[in-house]
């Protein structure tokens, strides 16, 4: 993802209905700036001081809601976030398949590999879809 100064991130969030904060721009420019999704314990390591754990959550919570991040369960029993590079509304077309290393723990984006899409019956809707393979990462494997 190309790198975004901070008008380009103030436009994209009030594009998205969301009143521009200093919290909300602070958290935006570290989504953005991370190489691979962010827990909440990592925007408090990033942030510092400069946030409390409430506040950063309830941040997460507004860009969640307003389809700015996807919300990734990796079963390390600490949800992730990561900006939705989809315009508009969330689709499942605009996700990508998670590799959560048993190792290291890290989790990392495979862009170029599409979570699969799945015929539901008649009458569902699906509206996300959280697809994470698990598993030792390339890093972990040449270690070993």
């Amino acid at each position: 993802m190309t790198k975004m100064n901070r008008q380009e991130l103030e436009t994209l969030l009030e594009e998205k209905g969301i009143r521009l904060t200093s919290n909300r721009i602070l958290i935006m420019k570290e989504l953005y700036n991370a190489k691979s999704p962010l827990s909440l314990a990592d925007f408090e390591a990033c942030l510092g001081y400069t946030l409390d754990k409430a506040s950063i959550f309830r941040v997460l919570e507004l860009f969640a809601q307003k389809e700015v991040v996807h919300v990734i369960e990796d079963g390390s029993r600490s949800q992730k976030y990561e900006i939705c590079n989809g315009h508009g509304h969330h689709s499942i077309s605009d996700q990508h398949v998670h590799f959560y290393c048993e190792i290291c723990k890290e989790i990392i984006c495979m862009e170029s590999m599409k979570v699969p899409m799945v015929k539901m019956p008649d009458g569902f809707e699906a509206q996300s879809v959280n697809y994470v393979v698990k598993g030792i990462c390339a890093r972990c494997n040449k270690k070993s």
